[in-house]
Order: structure tokens, then sequence, then C-alpha cells
């Protein structure tokens, strides 16, 4: 909890300069593809540490993290396989590296694009289901591309914009409540983070 704390005081320190945003660029494209952690906590501190950037800050998380959702699709058309059926060594690395990200689950989501379409990306965007999962998978089964990034940026804009407003609305106290009850706050990311995972094992 210590390091939490630390890392989430280090975050808020740099909110206001120059390299806050492309922290938060970085990391919503990174997770979007293959990277396991989520951007909301850094949005959060940075929209606590800046309230009148909260909406430019939520657009650069948006546009990084559709970027991100591209980048993953073309990993899963372009080098998922190594011929019919058989998968390649960047496919078998994200098999064993990437958290939830199973042989099984993979063969799942198949499914899931054929019964639900769009709103199997949307989910996946807006909810704590690991995202990249979808846009790799999504690639690698050569989903419809158009619908595909239509229902990337409208989830991801859903859910950071979201996210934005309600700390450029509720700021003073949200940041109390925060500094107050950090740790279990930690603690329940934690638990949705993980949560997600088992979602898409277990129920999807």
């Amino acid at each position: 909890m210590k390091l939490l704390r630390s890392l989430y005081d280090w975050v808020l320190h740099w909110a206001e300069t120059p390299y806050g945003a492309p922290a938060l660029f970085v990391l919503s494209f990174a997770e979007s593809s293959f990277f396991p952690v989520p951007p909301d906590a850094l949005l959060i501190a940075l929209v606590l540490g800046s309230r009148t950037k909260a909406f430019r800050l939520a657009a650069n998380c948006t546009a990084a993290s559709v970027l991100g959702a591209l980048f993953g699709y073309a990993i899963g058309y372009y080098v998922w396989w190594a011929g019919t059926d058989v998968f390649s060594p960047i496919a078998l690395f994200f098999f064993d590296n990437v958290p939830g990200f199973s042989v099984n689950l993979f063969r799942h989501i198949q499914g899931l694009f054929e019964k639900w379409n769009f709103w199997i990306v949307f989910t996946a965007g807006f909810t704590p289901i690991p995202y990249k999962v979808f846009t790799v998978s999504g690639g690698a089964f050569a989903v419809n591309l158009p619908m595909f990034v239509v229902a990337s940026i409208v989830s991801r804009g859903a859910r950071f914009f979201l996210v934005a407003f309600l700390i450029w609305k509720y700021g003073p106290q949200i940041k109390d409540f925060i500094d107050r009850y950090f740790n279990a706050l930690a603690i329940l990311f934690t638990v949705l983070l993980i949560g997600g995972f088992a979602v898409i094992k277990y129920v999807l």
C-alpha cells in the first residue's frame, strides 16, 4: 500500500507538468494492446491535479486508447497466425505472458464476435473487462474494421469522459475522499481489475 500511495502522490505531482499528458497517452495506447494496467487511475490523478484540463485529458486518453486498439487489431490481423489455424510466436507470447489471455478464451471470443459484433467491443471498451484481449482477437478474426473503430471510439470515449466529468464536477470532494480512503480504494481497484479477467474467463 505504501508503494501505491507513493505512486499516487508521484503522479499527482506531475499532473501540472508537460509529462503528465504524454505519460497518459503512452499508457492508454499500451493498455489497449498489451499492457495490463488500465489508464483510469492516471487520468483521475491528472484531472485532480488540474481540473481545467479534464476534458482535454479525456480526449487524450480516448485518442491514444483507440490508436492502441488499432495497434492491437494489427497485431492480430498481421502477425497472429503462422499458417492456417497455427499460432505464430507472437500469439504464443501473448498466451504465455498476458494475464487471462488463453487459447480457450481466444476461441470463445470468436463466438462472441459472431453473436454480438458491435456490442462485445463496446462492452470490453467501457467496462473493466481487459480490452486488449478483444482488440487483438478482433484483428485475428478479421472483424469488420469500421465497426471496430466506431465501437472503440464510443466505448472508450464514454468511459474516459465520464471519469473526467465526475472528477471535474466533484473534484474537491472526491479528492478528499480518495485521500482519506486511498488504501481501501486501491484494494477495490485491484479487485475490479482481477474481476475483469475473471468475467471473460468464467462468464463470457
